[in-house]
């Protein structure tokens, strides 16, 4: 199974998961409030690369963007299309965009280059589409993280590498929390692939975060005090030179 078939299978499980208030911590408490740090004000127009249901376009349309979606999967672009808030959405492979070249100042790729099958040719096309010194955010889970798991929940609990950190694989992971249950369907890769992806497409790194919770937050959560010793996810700006 591809990536972009498990995503499909899932829409509606992820639907529920993103539009269910309180269920994704991670989301909410840690990986969103730190990826507005990197991202660049509203500008002439963003794409939202891997758009799911619709939820960071929401999020970023809120912010002022003038903001198109795409995904791979066609439910989850009717999920997007069809919400009470919705936003313009197109059924696309990341690897072909739809759109002309230098179309847009900002590509958004939250939490899915790691869900797309050719994620070296999203990550060009995303390059040009992006009009000189337009910018790619991007997140990731970070590639330790990927790369293995906790023994337990617990805060001491020890990081294990399974396998290879160097070698890409699948790396599916299955969530059940709040009466939904879901599978990820993502792959690991080494952060040396997400870098060659970029020095291919001709973007250059302006900034790299490596995410954790906040200690108030560890506290209040103490099993998440595993993530202040393992980020929990990668988060970067690069640049289109102009």
């Amino acid at each position: 199974m591809t990536m972009r078939q498990g995503w499909e299978a899932e829409a509606r499980n992820w639907a529920s998961l993103a539009r269910t208030p309180g269920v994704d911590h991670s989301h909410t408490q840690v990986n969103w409030p730190a990826f507005l740090a990197l991202l660049p004000g509203p500008g002439r127009r963003t794409l939202d690369m891997g758009c799911g249901e619709g939820r960071v376009a929401r999020l970023l349309r809120a912010l002022g963007h003038r903001v198109v979606g795409i995904d791979a999967s066609g439910t989850m672009v009717r999920f997007a299309a069809g919400h009470q808030d919705p936003v313009p959405a197109v059924q696309a492979d990341a690897a072909r965009l739809p759109f002309r070249d230098r179309e847009f100042d900002l590509v958004v790729a939250y939490m899915t280059l790691h869900d797309i099958d050719g994620m070296v040719g999203a990550v060009a096309e995303a390059a040009r589409v992006l009009q000189p010194s337009g910018r790619l955010c991007l997140a990731i889970p970070h590639p330790i993280n990927s790369a293995g798991e906790f023994e337990a929940r617990d805060a001491a609990a020890p990081f294990v590498i399974s396998g290879s950190y160097l070698d890409e694989h699948p790396a599916p992971w299955v969530f059940d929390r709040a009466g939904i249950r879901m599978t990820f369907h993502s792959e690991h890769r080494p952060l040396e692939s997400y870098f060659r992806a970029l020095e291919t497409a001709g973007l250059l790194t302006e900034t790299i975060r490596e995410v954790r919770p906040a200690e108030s937050d560890a506290q209040q959560h103490p099993a998440e005090g595993r993530w202040r010793r393992i980020p929990l996810s990668l988060q970067l700006r690069a640049v289109k030179p102009g």
